[in-house]
């Protein structure tokens, strides 16, 4: 007696039925999949390279496929998919982008920059010449070296009382004289 049953799939017949029904829906559908693509992401070579995934995984779950009749409509929806997450992709990208050349705007100093350093500079260094002699004196052991009133008192040799005279002196004549320049925030 015959038996009518059907043999069981085996993983070679899987694999072959799967690589002839990828073909026949790659031959009859990919042109039509890339133009949806193409729709969603507007770019030829990123719609086909979706296209090309989704085909690829496919394959690989052709085996998991509950109704293999209806893969048609799981390619188109995993070629919608992938296109989204294309999208979500560049716009991450492009966040980024953007706030790395806010950032570069921010901190990238102009082509003048160094000229107006050095007028500045200069400015500084005119309003603190103008200055008396002991008043410039304090004020330049005082911001520059980082000296100390005792320090400036001894170097100088004067008493500590004087060294508070004459930098509060110096400070105040050099605040009148530089106003505009302390007052820019550049």
């Amino acid at each position: 007696m015959a038996s009518s049953a059907v043999e069981p799939m085996t993983a070679s017949s899987r694999a072959v039925s799967a690589d002839a029904a990828v073909e026949q829906l790659y031959a009859a559908h990919w042109r039509a999949l890339v133009r949806l693509s193409v729709l969603l992401v507007r770019d030829t070579g990123t719609a086909e390279e979706v296209v090309q995934d989704a085909f690829v995984a496919m394959h690989g779950r052709w085996h998991k496929l509950r109704e293999p009749d209806k893969a048609l409509a799981y390619l188109r929806q995993a070629v919608v998919n992938r296109s989204r997450s294309v999208l979500r992709h560049r716009q991450v990208v492009d966040r980024h982008a953007r706030v790395e050349q806010e950032r570069a705007e921010v901190t990238t100093p102009g082509a003048d920059k160094a000229v107006l350093d050095r007028a500045r500079r200069d400015t500084v260094l005119d309003a603190l010449a103008a200055l008396p002699r002991r008043q410039r004196e304090v004020l330049a052991l005082r911001y520059y070296l980082d000296l100390s009133e005792a320090q400036i008192a001894d170097t100088l040799g004067i008493s500590r009382g004087a060294v508070k005279s004459h930098a509060s002196r110096g400070a105040e004549a050099m605040r009148r004289n530089l106003g505009e320049l302390l007052e820019d925030p550049s």
